[in-house]
């Protein structure tokens, strides 16, 4: 049985519910594929892209992604928590995330572009010069994370309490930094 894909694209795919155990796959592109409940157990993905794919509610327990791509995804619902974290290299542009969870990871310099965000876990995440552009962060819970240089300039609809938050030359915009306040019950005008 294989176990190591090199450079194969795969398109408009199902894939069963343990397809994926104890398999490498590095350079691959998947393309409008469905990944939803899948679960993964044991997989590595080495500079593989997901265009348009599929994976909510999916199970990542021991995955390692080592800069993999994500663009066009819906991903909701996913616990990223027990990913492979040695080498944890990921990029998400116009992907929905919402209510996934990416508790104690180390994102550091990781880019979230045109991307919903909505009741994402970030709690005790090393999010220290990451980048949010352009994305919807309503109710995502950053308390404990590393926000160090993080920009959020572009992004909006967070709420960070900057005593429980490191946010030590983050990056905010005036027009949302009423994110940072909400705890003071002040009004921003």
């Amino acid at each position: 049985m294989q176990t190591y894909f090199v450079d194969i694209l795969y398109e408009n795919q199902i894939f069963q519910q343990d397809y994926f155990n104890l398999k490498e796959f590095e350079a691959c592109t998947f393309f409008d594929c469905n990944f939803s409940g899948v679960s993964f157990i044991g997989v590595a993905f080495a500079d593989c892209t997901f265009v348009g794919c599929t994976f909510d509610h999916a199970k990542i327990n021991h995955v390692a992604f080592r800069t993999a791509v994500f663009r066009d995804c819906s991903i909701r619902e996913v616990n990223f928590a027990m990913v492979d974290k040695f080498i944890f290299e990921v990029a998400f542009d116009s992907c929905t995330l919402d209510f996934s969870k990416f508790y104690a990871l180390k994102l550091k310099s990781a880019q979230f572009s045109n991307s919903s965000l909505v009741a994402v876990d970030f709690m005790a995440t090393d999010l220290s010069l990451v980048i949010f552009d352009n994305c919807d962060l309503y109710r995502a819970e950053f308390k404990q994370a590393n926000c160090a240089k993080t920009d959020f300039k572009m992004s909006r609809n967070y709420t960070i309490d900057p005593t429980k938050t490191n946010i030590k030359k983050a990056v905010f915009s005036k027009t949302e930094v009423k994110g940072l306040l909400f705890k003071h019950d002040v009004v921003v005008d």
